[in-house]
This record gives C-alpha cells, sequence and structure tokens, in this order.
C-alpha cells in the first residue's frame, strides 16, 4: 500500500531532531513545566520557546501559564491531535528502522 508507506507517515515539522526531542519529552510526561523541558532537551529558554511556537501553530502542543509568586510558570502537553501525530511518526520510524535491519527483502 504506497498511501500507507512509512514515509508517507512521517510528519514534516517532527523530523527537525530538536522538536522530536520535545514532543518525545511530553509524550512520556503528560503535562509537565516549561523549565523540565528545557532541561530534559538540553535547550536555552529562546531555543525551547521557538520550538514550542513552531509545534503550538501547527497544534501539535498547548501551553498554559499560571501564577506563581511574582512570576508565572508555563506548562505544556501534547494536544489531542499531537498526541496522535506523534505516535504516527514514532510508528513510521519504528518501520523504517526495522526495513533496515537486513531481514527484509531487497
Amino acid at each position: 500500500m504506497p498511501e500507507d508507506s512509512p514515509d508517507t507517515r512521517l510528519v514534516p515539522l517532527l523530523l527537525d531532531p530538536t522538536r522530536l526531542r520535545v514532543v518525545a519529552t511530553l509524550l512520556a510526561a503528560g503535562e509537565v513545566e516549561f523549565a523540565f523541558v528545557r532541561d530534559r532537551v538540553g535547550l536555552s529558554d529562546s531555543a525551547l520557546s521557538k520550538q514550542v511556537k513552531a509545534l503550538s501553530d501547527a497544534g501539535v502542543v498547548t501551553s498554559r501559564r499560571e501564577p506563581h509568586g511574582p512570576a508565572r510558570r508555563t506548562w505544556l502537553r501534547l494536544s489531542p491531535d499531537g498526541r496522535r501525530q506523534v505516535e504516527v511518526h514514532v510508528g513510521a520510524l519504528r518501520d523504517i528502522a526495522g526495513g533496515a535491519d537486513g531481514s527484509g527483502s531487497g
């Protein structure tokens, strides 16, 4: 089925390794604080903000802010559609990697 090949299931936005690490963190953790993702992925605040903006603009990630003393904390999570997109993307990567193990024909 060509329309269901792994290549066609890849999500172009998630081909960027940094964005893939961000969404993988959210996939595993649910809703987490911005600082947790920043530290886990190893980015500066501004670099993570840029990635979150791209993911948010595409409807993959949602965020909310809540007061915390004089500052505010930002919480991130995958949207329901974002979770589906990440799962499809990861499944396609697994299929591609599985085809590279030499057990297939070719």
